[in-house]
C-alpha cells in the first residue's frame, strides 16, 4: 500500500506542480498541503484524474492549533474505490480565511462545512446554506475551539412550569471531586486474587 501511495505522490507533484505543498506520508497515509485558494482545483482533478478517481467524500473536519497564526487545519478525508486509496488533504485557515466551498466538486460536502463551521468557526465562501448544524440558533461560540470553556456559557433545559426552554447561566450542582487515594473506596491495597503476578 505504500507503494502506492508513494507513487501517488510523485505522481500529484508532477501533475499539479506548485497546487499543493508538501506531501507526508505517514501511519500508512498520504497527507497533502494545499493553499486555500487552490482546493477546489484540486479536488475537482483529484475526482476527475483517471489514474486518481477520489470520487467519495468520506468526511471534512477541524483541528484547532490556538498558538499558529493560521489556527485551523481543514483537514479532507478522500476515498478511491477504483485504486484502493485514501488521501487526507489539509488546507491552513485562521479566523478570516475564507476557504473555498467543495460542494461543487462532492455535493455531500455540504454538512461536514457547515459542522466545521459550526464547531470550529471556519468560513466557507460559495456555500449554499453556511449556519449552524449541531448548536441551537442562538448559540455564541464554537465548542470544538480549544479555548472554548468547558462548561460552556449557558446551560438549556426544558421548564415543565412556563412549557419551554429555559437558558440560565451554568451552574456546578457538585463539587469538583477530590480522590482520597488512601480511602478504601478509592483502591485496595490488598492483592486481589490472580493480580500477585502483575506485582512481581
Amino acid at each position: 500500500m505504500s507503494e502506492s501511495l508513494k507513487d501517488l505522490a510523485a505522481y500529484l507533484a508532477e501533475k499539479l506542480d506548485g497546487k499543493i505543498g508538501d506531501a507526508l506520508l505517514a501511519y500508512g497515509e498520504l497527507t497533502i498541503t494545499v493553499e486555500p485558494a487552490d482546493i477546489v482545483e484540486v479536488a475537482g482533478f483529484l475526482r476527475d484524474d483517471v489514474q486518481c478517481q477520489f470520487v467519495s467524500i468520506i468526511d471534512i473536519c477541524g483541528v484547532d492549533y490556538p498558538t499558529r497564526a493560521k489556527r485551523f487545519d481543514v483537514v479532507y478525508h478522500l476515498l478511491s474505490p477504483r485504486q484502493n486509496l485514501r488521501l487526507r488533504l489539509r488546507v491552513r485557515a485562521d479566523e478570516d480565511t475564507l476557504v473555498p466551498s467543495l460542494t461543487d466538486v462532492y455535493p455531500g460536502a455540504d454538512w461536514f462545512e457547515r459542522e466545521a463551521y459550526d464547531m470550529y468557526g471556519i468560513l466557507f465562501s460559495g456555500h449554499p446554506d453556511l449556519r449552524r448544524l449541531l448548536t441551537d440558533y442562538g448559540f455564541e461560540g464554537y465548542p470544538l475551539r480549544k479555548d472554548f470553556p468547558l462548561t460552556g456559557f449557558v446551560e438549556v433545559r426544558y421548564d415543565d412550569e412556563v412549557k419551554r426552554v429555559v437558558y440560565e447561566p451554568v451552574s456546578l450542582r457538585q463539587e469538583f471531586r477530590n480522590f482520597d487515594f488512601l480511602s478504601p473506596w478509592e483502591g485496595t491495597d490488598y492483592v486481589l486474587p490472580g493480580d500477585e503476578k502483575a506485582k512481581q
